[in-house]
């Protein structure tokens, strides 16, 4: 396998050479666009992230081996795509089109008017995406003279997904699997089933704003228990299932959003006999459960699933792992459970789109190759983020997350919403802790992703730092709420 270049790296020219491989098809007469074609698909297929320096044309030209004639024309032609950039002195690096997410320069990753989008923890597509696509699309007449509904999934992703269970301890048939169009409607799917207007829901305290949204939706009511410092507070889940027998519990047990407290063995065991005390369904959403970056996700605890199966619902999805795009998700219960969800969700939608169903299908043939790769890179990211903090803003505190997608960081002020209205005049957007509880508060944190390049966290990190003396210098900042969507 072919590994991808760390966002906001630089690729060498025998690196470049390496991925491209057998670029070359049709003679040298179509030699410049045979070269654009492969670098294009490099882009496209996330090994060359934006943000990534190209080699110098003549470096190019040297390592492919090819005239730099032809070099510089494949480039100006991916320039007027807009997927290269490139300024003098600075050089040139892989840039998106318009719209596209924020590219490196030499002095600042910002371009333009782009915002540095810190409201959503989602990584670009996991390097393997478009070969997938392709695989694919050999198989996809047999799905075309068919109609193509699939109210339980796909058989063939729905068995991929019941083996990756397996492989985690969990014993599960593709029966016990429901495809969604991602964990969000996955969430309202069960909630439609489990609660109905007034009826409580127990939720960590802080939680996962689009969940806390969902509720709240279905004109149900979040009853929260706070988080300690080292994870969940099982007397307190207690007590709260005892004074508001709540309908339901919702938990994030792994790298928790936006903690990224991981839920042990013994406190899981703990949390199922109290839901089975209770007789208290527990919704355990597993969304970032892959992305363990200090080991092994098959390693890591057992599934909630493993100590109360009959009264857990698990919520997976691929958004955080492969790429949001995808929106496909999936529900692991009881085939019971699954039956009536299925019987609900006919007034909703009638299935998920077959073929990103097949792409995911494809891509969990061999979960591992393309999910090491991910979790490598964010591993970089982290550290990189990290290390911004220290260095520009060391009065903050911050645990270092073993896995996830982002830091929770706690400030030395309650400033986070007047942080986040002052970032957005430098570029940057951020969601306030408030988001994060389920009536506000948290105006201590932050959440802070590190799902961008490395040299877009850095500028980033370094301006946040700025309003972050701005914010403390006593400066008039308007209260205001501040709107923008988070994942």
């Amino acid at each position: 396998m072919q590994h991808s270049i760390p966002p906001g790296g630089r690729v060498s020219g025998f690196r470049l050479a390496k991925l491209l491989g057998e670029w070359r098809r049709r003679g040298a007469r179509h030699g410049s666009a045979d070269l654009a074609a492969a670098v294009r698909m490099l882009v496209l297929d996330g090994r060359l992230p934006a943000g990534t320096r190209l080699p110098a044309e003549r470096e190019m030209a040297e390592a492919l081996p090819v005239s730099r004639t032809m070099v510089s024309a494949a480039l100006d032609q991916l320039r007027a795509e807009g997927l290269v950039a490139s300024r003098r002195g600075a050089g040139t690096w892989i840039s998106l089109p318009s719209g596209g997410a924020l590219v490196g320069g030499a002095d600042t990753p910002l371009v333009g008017s782009s915002m540095v989008d810190f409201a959503r923890a989602a990584p670009p597509a996991i390097p393997g995406l478009l070969p997938a696509f392709d695989a694919v699309r050999a198989r996809l007449p047999e799905q075309l003279v068919d109609h193509g509904y699939y109210e339980h999934g796909v058989p063939e992703l729905r068995r991929r997904i019941a083996q990756r269970f397996e492989a985690r301890g969990l014993p599960t048939s593709p029966d016990q699997i429901l495809v969604t169009s991602g964990a969000q409607h996955a969430l309202a799917l069960v909630l439609r089933m489990l609660t109905g207007p007034g009826d409580r829901v127990l939720v960590e305290q802080p939680s996962y704003p689009n969940a806390l949204d969902a509720i709240k939706a279905m004109s149900a009511i979040p009853v929260p228990v706070a988080m300690t410092d080292t994870g969940w507070d099982l007397p307190g889940i207690a007590a709260a299932l005892r004074q508001a027998a709540p309908r339901m519990a919702y938990v994030v047990p792994d790298f928790h959003n936006p903690t990224a407290h991981r839920m042990d063995a013994e406190t899981r065991a703990g949390l199922a006999d109290l839901a089975r005390r209770a007789r208290t369904p527990l919704v355990v959403d597993e969304t970032i459960v892959e992305l363990d970056l200090d080991g092994d996700p098959l390693d890591g605890p057992p599934p909630v699933a493993s100590y109360a199966d009959d009264l857990v619902v698990t919520l997976g999805s691929a958004s955080k792992s492969h790429w949001a795009g995808l929106r496909i998700g999936w529900i692991r219960a009881s085939t019971e459970v699954v039956h009536r969800l299925v019987s609900s969700r006919t007034a909703l939608d009638l299935g998920s789109a077959v073929l990103d169903q097949m792409v995911l299908a494809e891509l969990l043939t061999e979960p591992e190759s393309g999910l090491a790769d991910r979790r490598r890179h964010l591993a970089g990211q982290r550290d990189v983020l990290m290390a911004g903090l220290r260095e520009h803003l060391p009065q903050w505190r911050f645990d270092r997350p073993g896995g996830g997608l982002s830091v929770w960081c706690e400030l030395d002020a309650p400033v986070s919403t007047r942080i986040a209205v002052v970032a957005q005049n430098h570029g940057m957007r951020l969601a306030p802790g408030a988001r994060f509880g389920a009536h506000g508060g948290f105006e201590r944190w932050l959440r802070l992703p590190f799902v961008l390049p490395p040299d877009v966290l850095r500028e980033a990190v370094r301006r946040l730092g700025l309003v972050a003396a701005a914010v403390s210098g006593g400066g008039s900042v308007p209260h205001q709420e501040v709107e923008v969507p988070v994942a």
